[in-house]
């Protein structure tokens, strides 16, 4: 068996992945404040050359109308980790100062839906109940 998960950034109908570099992060950051976005996570377990569950969630989170330098700032603190997520924050470190409000479950917004998938692992005996 297989677990596979991704995620993706979702504003409005624009989709976001992780930034190539810090120019392309500044540019994102500076589109997310102040807006709601959705962060868009999904799993999936395979085997035998198919697909045997899958499931997605969502979280909303309202990134807070910060100054440019203080992006400029976060972006110098962060360093080249501006390029590992989607959105180009880590909310589960310093990212977390840029924003007012997050709704949705802590692990669709780390970017893998965990819950779901243990009880289906479970579900399926391949761990204890």
């Amino acid at each position: 068996m297989v677990i596979g998960a991704d995620q993706v950034l979702a504003l409005g109908d624009r989709i976001y992945g992780k930034p190539v570099d810090r120019a392309q992060c500044r540019e994102q950051l500076k589109d997310l404040r102040g807006r709601p976005h959705a962060l868009i996570s999904a799993v999936a377990l395979a085997g035998h050359g198919k697909i045997l569950w899958s499931h997605t969630d969502q979280a909303t989170l309202t990134m807070r109308n910060c100054s440019d330098s203080f992006i400029e700032a976060y972006l110098d603190a962060i360093g080249d980790d501006c390029t590992t997520s989607v959105g180009g924050y880590k909310i589960e470190g310093r990212g977390v100062q840029l924003f007012q409000s997050v709704v949705g479950d802590h692990f669709t917004i780390l970017g893998l839906p965990l819950v779901p998938l243990l009880e289906r692992l479970r579900v399926a005996g391949e761990i204890a109940a």
